[in-house]
């Protein structure tokens, strides 16, 4: 069993992007990734809500911690994002990757991200591929 702990920091420490993002990670699990952060000014697009590519890091950051999370590094193969909901500055944004299935080279993960109202804002799928590389 991998040392999920481990992994995760190691992740984090180089990962300035998720810094800058203000990503908070509450649980972490092999297969799982339950994160979340506030949306800042800096963070809205020129109509006052939150620029989409926030939304789709944030997911992508999650995305990545959870198909890594087994200590094989992985890298996107595919992704794609449905806008649903709008977000504004002070919102606390929720995002929830979770594993559909992990095979020997490929993973696929569902990634929800919410408001504090529980309200979906979008939803984001993903599809990894597995090396064979250690990352701890």
């Amino acid at each position: 069993m991998p040392n999920t702990d481990a992994i995760l920091q190691t992740m984090l420490a180089a990962d300035n992007f998720s810094k800058w993002l203000g990503i908070v990670v509450d649980e972490y699990r092999e297969g799982y990734c339950k994160l979340h952060y506030t949306i800042r000014e800096e963070m809205l697009n020129g109509f006052g809500i939150v620029h989409g590519g926030i939304v789709f890091s944030a997911a992508d950051s999650a995305f990545e911690f959870a198909c890594n999370s087994h200590g094989r590094l992985s890298v996107a193969l595919d992704v794609h994002i449905s806008f649903i909901k709008a977000s504004k500055a002070g919102e606390l944004l929720t995002v929830e990757a979770k594993e559909i299935h992990t095979g020997n080279k490929t993973s696929f993960y569902d990634i929800t991200i919410t408001n504090e109202a529980a309200e979906v804002v979008a939803i984001f799928k993903g599809t990894a591929y597995r090396t064979s590389k250690e990352i701890v």
